[in-house]
């Protein structure tokens, strides 16, 4: 990158070491290494990986590779929050009988693949059959105050945003959305093994799913988001730190999501397809955990 291009102040005491793994994590955004290639084609069948188109929020600025992946969500009859798993379905793939997650959402395939980078792929609920819950719920270790009142583990639901569009934490810009740590898919697990996503709701997101310029964000929009809220996992695809949304007025990330490791930003209100080489899944054991059901509560 030409000294001019340094995304990164010589006072950030980050510079020299981001410039140092920014080439390799580009790499890991287009690419794969001999040795993974092989892996992949070599992988018995169901366990992923490979090329994957994918919606998400966009990398404006730093080292990550790539944007965010949605999670398409859902809201209830009673005002609970879910995210949308793939629909799990049995084919027979070089003799053998595999478990996909995947299904048409808003004008684009849709499947467990978008969340398969950073260890993810290893996580008990990302197994396509995993027997778990798909409502969010608030996580352990909040980023935002107003979840205090909560106890980890509580379903989130819409009347916890109803101040949506007057919310603020003295960060940027208040009224512009309110958001929500949250946990996917990860009930009764241990914190290396939960799914960390953040929640937000906003007018920005209404006025996208109905206005965006492009059509395909657009009805992929209608079909992923729902009164305002939207979800992404919160995952850093530079080198899998937790992000947060209105975490600091610096490096241009007051009112974006910003990864607090190399300085890595997102804009939650710009939705982008992107392309990534999703890691295979290790091998579905059949334990008891899975049920074939996806979670479907």
């Amino acid at each position: 990158m030409p000294e001019n291009e340094d995304r990164y102040p010589a006072e950030s005491g980050r510079r020299r070491f981001v410039k140092g793994v920014v080439g390799a994590s580009a790499l890991g955004a287009t690419g794969i290494s001999t040795a993974l290639a092989t892996n992949l084609t070599t992988t018995s069948s169901g366990a992923g990986g490979g090329a994957v188109q994918y919606y998400g929020i966009e990398n404006t600025d730093g080292p990550a590779p790539r944007g965010l992946p949605q999670i398409p969500i859902e809201v209830t009859g009673n005002g609970e929050i879910k995210g949308i798993w793939p629909e799990v379905k049995t084919e027979t793939v070089n003799n053998e009988e595999v478990q996909l997650a995947e299904m048409q959402l808003g004008g684009t395939t849709y499947s467990s693949e978008w969340f398969q980078y950073c260890g993810v792929q290893t996580y008990p609920g990302i197994r396509p059959g995993a027997d778990q819950s798909n409502f969010l719920r608030s996580g352990p270790q909040p980023s935002f105050e107003w979840q205090s009142e909560l106890s980890p583990g509580d379903k989130l639901t819409v009347d916890m945003f109803d101040d949506y569009e007057t919310w603020g934490n003295d960060v940027g810009t208040a009224g512009i959305g309110k958001p929500a740590s949250a946990t996917w898919r990860s009930q009764d697990l241990s914190p290396q093994e939960t799914v960390p996503v953040q929640v937000m709701r906003s007018t920005r997101i209404e006025e996208l799913a109905q206005n965006a310029s492009d059509p395909a964000i657009r009805e992929w929009l209608q079909a992923s988001t729902s009164q305002g809220f939207i979800a992404w996992l919160n995952k850093c695809t530079h080198f899998c730190c937790v992000p947060g949304f209105k975490q600091t007025a610096d490096f241009g990330a007051a009112d974006a999501v910003y990864c607090p490791c190399h300085q890595s930003v997102y804009d939650p209100f710009s939705i982008v397809e992107r392309q990534f080489t999703s890691l295979p899944r290790p091998e579905d054991t059949g334990s008891s955990s899975e049920s074939g059901s996806g979670g479907g509560e």
